[in-house]
């Protein structure tokens, strides 16, 4: 949403090839509000103010926390203990799709990451 310099090519290419569904969870809407209330991410107030409006745009659909969800992401084997890692790892188990990130603290998780 942001054309960050950092995503790979091949992370870009996925997320712009038109047969590929791309959907960004609820989860990280969260996340970026919390990290903007905060201070932490002043960088992404404007996304939060049109956060729907944005993903729409861009054809991005959104993924919903559902109840499996949460028992799947507090059932998580690990001490890793990040609540929104935690709950993506789970979302991306039970969905069955990739996760796009760098972070190498989902190698810890049962999930496939792209970057």
């Amino acid at each position: 949403m942001t054309n960050d310099p950092h995503l790979s090519r091949f992370a870009r290419n996925l997320l712009e090839h038109e047969d590929n569904t791309s959907m960004v969870s609820a989860v990280s809407a969260w996340e970026i509000a919390t990290k903007v209330r905060l201070g932490r991410l002043p960088a992404a107030a404007d996304l939060v103010q049109d956060f729907v409006a944005d993903l729409a745009r861009q054809r991005i659909r959104i993924l919903d926390v559902s109840a499996d969800h949460g028992i799947r992401a507090g059932s998580l084997p690990g001490p890793h203990r990040d609540p929104f890692d935690r709950m993506l790892a789970a979302q991306a188990e039970i969905e069955g799709m990739p996760l796009v990130t760098a972070d190498p603290a989902f190698r810890q998780f049962n999930v496939r990451t792209v970057w």
